[in-house]
């Protein structure tokens, strides 16, 4: 349909902030037919902020890693063994942030 798929990954507590990684596959790159984007944010506040989106990158110069492939499937199967994602794992990339707020509320962190 052409539309963004996104993954959230995982969450890592840390002392000050949380570590919270997710992985968008769009159609349409720059010289591929699918790019990937691979993201590293934190939360510094004591809210658990839920548009993954609108948080900072753990480290700007090297997120979001982005990789272009020819297939859908190279691209799902990169992301796979690259990051762990699950192919049954993926929905819309407008409702990431409701994966999260999912993962949160099964910790009771939410």
């Amino acid at each position: 349909m052409g539309k963004s798929i996104a993954q959230f990954l995982s969450r890592q507590d840390e002392v000050d902030y949380a570590l919270i990684k997710w992985l968008t596959i769009n159609k349409g790159g720059d010289e591929k037919a699918y790019s990937s984007y691979y993201n590293e944010v934190t939360n510094g506040g004591p809210e658990n902020i839920l548009d993954l989106v609108e948080l900072t990158p753990a480290d700007p110069d090297e997120s979001p890693v982005v990789e272009e492939f020819d297939t859908i499937e190279e691209a799902l199967a990169h992301a796979a063994a690259t990051y762990g994602a699950l192919p049954d794992k993926y929905v819309a990339e407008s409702m990431v942030g409701e994966e999260y707020a999912d993962y949160l509320r099964n910790a009771r962190l939410l």
